[in-house]
Parts: C-alpha cells; sequence; structure tokens
C-alpha cells in the first residue's frame, strides 16, 4: 500500500492519542485488500509490509494497554475489532511469531475480566469465537479452552495455526504448470514464487522443514516456478549460523539454487585446512568424507563446476600449498566415487563435468591405477609425461610468438593440464614408486611428471634446471639405496641433504620433490628397514623436515588404504611405514 509509511511513534498526551484513527483505518483498508492471502500477490504485498505491520502493532498494544478499559479503546480506535480479526485469519501474519504473539496480546488486551456493559460483554463474546474458531475447527475440547481464563496455553494455540498455514503452503507447491490438465489453462507456477516468500518468517521453525524441504527439492517445470531469493538467503543465514536443520538431499538443494550458500560450504572446508591444528592428510579426507559437497557435485554437474572452480581459484594463488593439494585429491577421489554410484542410475559422460580440462589427458588421468594390470602403468605414465611436454612445448612456442592471445591459450592448457594431474595425483604416486625399482627404461619420463606436478610454471626458464636437480636426486637415492654395506657414503649423503635443504622460510618444489623421492625409496625400496631408517633419518635431521616427511609419510600410507596405488608385497609396505613414523615422532619429540 503506497500511503502506508513506517510509523512513528508518537508521545501520549491527553489530548493527543498514540495512535489515531486516520492510521487504523490505512491499515485495515490494507487488511482488506490482504483478505486472507490466498493470491500470489497478496500472500507476497503481505510478507513485505510485515515488517511495519509488527511496528504498528507494537503502537496498538502499548495503546490498548494505557486505557481504562475496553469501551475507551474502542471509542478512541471503533476499527480496532475488524483490524484484529481480519488478521487473525491472515496465515502470512499469523505464522510470523513476532506478528502472531502481538497480535494475540492485544486481544487479549481488550478481554474484560469483568465485563461492565454491553460493548466489554460483546466483545468477549467475539474474543472467545475467534480463538475457539482459529485454534481448532474439529476439537470441541480445545475450544473449551481457548481464552486464558478457562486455561487455555498460548503456545498450543500457536502451534496449531502455525500447522494450519504449513499445511496450507504446502498445498500449494504441487500446482504447477506441468500438472495442469488443459494447456490452455494459465499457467499457476507463480504460487511457488509466493509460497517460498511467505515461507521466510517461517525458516526456522522446526514444523516448516517438510514445507522447506518440498520448497527446495520442488522440480522446475518452466521459467516461472522460480523460488524467492528472499527465501534462499534467509534459508542460507539460518543454515550457516546453524539455527536450520535440513536432511542430507535438502540442503544439496540449497546448493544448487543458492550460490552464496555453496560458496560459503566450499569455504569453511577449506577454511579447516589452515584452521586444523595438526592437520594430516587423514584428517583432510576425514572432513571431505564427513561433508555433503562430493555427492552434491555428483547430483549436479553446475555444482560441480563452482566447487571446481573455486578450486581452481585457490590453487593458482597459492600453488606450492600442499594442504590445499592434498584436500583437492581427496575431494576428487570422493567425487569420482559418488558420481560412479550416480552413473549407475543415469549414463553421463564424465566430460561434460570437466568441459576444461584437456580432453585427450582427461580419461588418461581419471582412470586408477587399480583399473589397468600393473605392467601397464610404465607404458601408460610414458603416454602421459610425452602429452603433457608437447602442451608445455606448444606454450613456449606461443610465449615466443608477438600474439599475446595464444600465448594466454597456451597458459591455459598448460595449467588446466597441471589442475587435472593435481586431482588425479594417484598418478604422481605410481611415477614414485616406479623410480625407486627401475627397470632397463629410461628414467627421465617419470622425474619429467614429477618436475611438472612440483613446478608446473617455466617461469625464468626454470623446468629444465629443476629437472636436472631432480635427476640428480634420484641418482644419489638409487646409489644410497643399493649400499648393502655400512658405513653409508658421506658424500652422497651430505649431497642428498644438499639438495633437499630449504630455502630460508620457504619450502621449494625441489625440496618437495626430493623429499617425496627419499620417502618412497625409504618405503618401497629392498634396503633393510634399518638401512632406510638411518638414510631417512639422517636426511631429514640435518635438513629439519621432520613434519613434512611425517605428513608425506601419513599421504602415502592414504593413497595405499585408498586402492589408488598397489603393491606385490603391501604388508611389508604398510609395516616400514609405521617403523618410519614412530621413527620420525621420536626425532619431533627429541
Amino acid at each position: 500500500m503506497s500511503q502506508l509509511q513506517p510509523q512513528t511513534q508518537l508521545h501520549q498526551t491527553a489530548e493527543e492519542p498514540l495512535l489515531n484513527i486516520q492510521q487504523m483505518q490505512l491499515w485495515l483498508d490494507k487488511a482488506v485488500a490482504w483478505g486472507q492471502a490466498d493470491s500470489p500477490d497478496t500472500q507476497r504485498d503481505t510478507c513485505l509490509h510485515l515488517s511495519r505491520l509488527r511496528d504498528f502493532l507494537q503502537q496498538l498494544l502499548t495503546q490498548i494497554n494505557n486505557m481504562s478499559s475496553t469501551t475507551e479503546t474502542m471509542k478512541r480506535l471503533p476499527f480496532l475489532g475488524q483490524f484484529l480479526g481480519r488478521l487473525c485469519w491472515n496465515p502470512c501474519v499469523t505464522a510470523d511469531a513476532t506478528s502472531r504473539r502481538l497480535l494475540f496480546q492485544c486481544l487479549w488486551g481488550l478481554y474484560s475480566e469483568r465485563p461492565g456493559n454491553a460493548v466489554e460483554r460483546k466483545a468477549n463474546q467475539w474474543i472467545r469465537k475467534v480463538f475457539c474458531q482459529l485454534a481448532t475447527e474439529d476439537d470441541d475440547a480445545a475450544a473449551q479452552a481457548v481464552t486464558k481464563h478457562m486455561g487455555i496455553q498460548p503456545e498450543e494455540y500457536q502451534l496449531r495455526v502455525l500447522r494450519k498455514k504449513v499445511a496450507m503452503l504446502q498445498e500449494n507447491i504441487g500446482k504447477s504448470c506441468s500438472s495442469l490438465g488443459n494447456m490452455n489453462l494459465r499457467c499457476s507456477c507463480d504460487c511457488i514464487l509466493a509460497t517460498s516468500q511467505a515461507c521466510v518468517p517461517l525458516v526456522t521453525c522446526p514444523e516448516a522443514a517438510p514445507l522447506i524441504s518440498a520448497l527446495l527439492q520442488q522440480q522446475v517445470t518452466c521459467v516461472r516456478a522460480q523460488l524467492s531469493e528472499d527465501f534462499l538467503d534467509a534459508l542460507s543465514s539460518a543454515y550457516s549460523s546453524k539455527c536450520l536443520s535440513l536432511d542430507e538431499q535438502a540442503v544439496v538443494s540449497l546448493w544448487y539454487h543458492n550460490l552464496s550458500s555453496l560458496e560459503d560450504a566450499v569455504l569453511r572446508l577449506l577454511e579447516g585446512v589452515h584452521t586444523s591444528t595438526g592437520s594430516t592428510p587423514q584428517k583432510l579426507q576425514q572432513q571431505v568424507a564427513q561433508s555433503l559437497l562430493p555427492k552434491a557435485c555428483a547430483q549436479h554437474c553446475s555444482i560441480f563446476m563452482v566447487v571446481n572452480d573455486i578450486f581452481r581459484s585457490i590453487i593458482k594463488q597459492a600453488e606450492g600449498s600442499e594442504p590445499v593439494k592434498c584436500l583437492i585429491q581427496s575431494f576428487t577421489s570422493c567425487f569420482l566415487k559418488e558420481l560412479t554410484l550416480q552413473q549407475h542410475q543415469r549414463s553421463v559422460s564424465v566430460k561434460a563435468w570437466f568441459p576444461q580440462s584437456p580432453q585427450s589427458l582427461l580419461v588418461p588421468l581419471l582412470t586408477l591405477p587399480s583399473e589397468m594390470p600393473q605392467e601397464a602403468w610404465r607404458r601408460h605414465l610414458d603416454w602421459l609425461s610425452s602429452s603433457l611436454q608437447r602442451l608445455t612445448e606448444e606454450e613456449e612456442k606461443g610465449d615466443g610468438e608477438s600474439s599475446s592471445s595464444a600465448s594466454s591459450e597456451g597458459h591455459h592448457k598448460v595449467f588446466e593440464a597441471w589442475f587435472l594431474l593435481v586431482q588425479s595425483a594417484h598418478w604422481v604416486q605410481v611415477a614414485l614408486q616406479l623410480l625407486v625399482t627401475p627397470g632397463p627404461e629410461d628414467s627421465g619420463p617419470l622425474l619429467w611428471v614429477l618436475t611438472f606436478y612440483y613446478h608446473p610454471t617455466n617461469r625464468g626458464h626454470n623446468r629444465a634446471l629443476q629437472l636436472v636437480h631432480a635427476k640428480e636426486a634420484w641418482e644419489h637415492l638409487h646409489s644410497l639405496f643399493s649400499v648393502l654395506a655400512r658405513p653409508l657414503p658421506v658424500d652422497r649423503l651430505q649431497s642428498l641433504v644438499t639438495l633437499v635443504s630449504p630455502q630460508p622460510q620457504q619450502l621449494s618444489p625441489p625440496t618437495l620433490l626430493i623429499l617425496n623421492l627419499l620417502v618412497n625409496f625409504a618405503v618401497f625400496s629392498q634396503q633393510s628397514l634399518s638401512g632406510s631408517t638411518e638414510i631417512l633419518q639422517a636426511v631429514v635431521h640435518r635438513s629439519g623436515l621432520v613434519d613434512e616427511a611425517a605428513c608425506l609419510l601419513s599421504s602415502l600410507e592414504l593413497k595405499l588404504n585408498g586402492g589408488s596405488c598397489s603393491s606385490s608385497d603391501a604388508n611389508r609396505v604398510h609395516l616400514r611405514i609405521k617403523a618410519f613414523q614412530n621413527t620420525l615422532t621420536h626425532m619431533h619429540a627429541a
């Protein structure tokens, strides 16, 4: 109603009442126009004016309480009864807790304990009738106890009204254009928007949970069957502040409909990487597994696109962050498992979820090592290495051209290839494992994959230099872990310590690469446990990388448990991992 402006509270004087007849007439006209709020337009308009209506009801209650009697109140505000009566039949008003409380208090204030005239007796009779009819239409026992003088419980009455409101709104949800028998009839999908708008005050009411869930999971049959943004924002706010409990599927639907709630969920998952004290790969995987995000992504490609874009943005800002990489790897693993379950029900190509990834690399990288014979791993990694090298060569060629668009496209392709490799780090682990026991094949392709994983950009043309460092470290490790006699070669050991030692205040990619090689040599080589422990202990102690080595051992254990890579002597490998973890724990304590 355009003429309704926010009310200004007036100080009551003998000459000037707190409210006047004109104000009451304006709101009465509005209540008449609303009726019982049984159309989308009236429901929407009622909700829009609800805040100002509450202010007016508060002023009205003050006015009633300041009057000496019901007779005086009705004389000052002759339209009061009609106004309150109409609001009592408006479910959008009675469903709002604050409005309902103020409305009830106004009615209680008008009830006369000792009616002194016909006006007050008639008012009491009318108030009883209103309460009785609203509380129940069928239960005579409840109707007998409507007023406080007859032992009424206001909470019970309010709950009945709320349930009626929810039931009425829920009836509207099934009314969509797909349910109309005659296509010439007017589309009724507007009721979805209006119902969701009318549900805004109810989002924290447990009784409204089925209605909210039904709204969120309502299939969209046309563009007009949209949910109110106010409703979605209210749900998102209530859910994030833990004032709202939703079942799993309703949460997934909320993320599907509301971008901000989805972004909040992803950011909370990412915050766990930085805020969790003593965060380990196992803890990160547990956080991911407990999250509904992988399941939601498998159900809705659009949700996965948003989540993947956030991960893409975060890892661009911190490409060397191992915890972020670990989180992305755990997430992708959980997502692919959920996607496999979903694809049993519907056939959707995995390419639909990864449109930006190099399509020639997509399936080869997402394929798990356990899904192919172990003897095929080396050939598979050689092919992946050559394919990735071709992409980087195209990038460098683009850098040399004058066209900035060619260079930008090259960088984009290389980044997407690297991002996919991070997501599919099971092949990085296989490369590490194969480098421990090399056959007659050249180790160059495997080392190149590792170097690319840890050093994707070619800033300052350093990729070749990083590869040289990786090969030198691999040769030192291969030599050290081949020695069966004691003492260990001091020169080789010191050279390895020099290579792996980090720069001040920074873990460089070569450091992480070489440390990972060291951990895998210790775990998978045929060197004795005591000999491997001596080498590992000496290098991590002198380089000060005890915690980092422990994290890599935990990550390796997790990958082996998850079946991302397999070992012919799995029991021996797990025993060695436990032994090394105990050693590093004692070193840390010392």
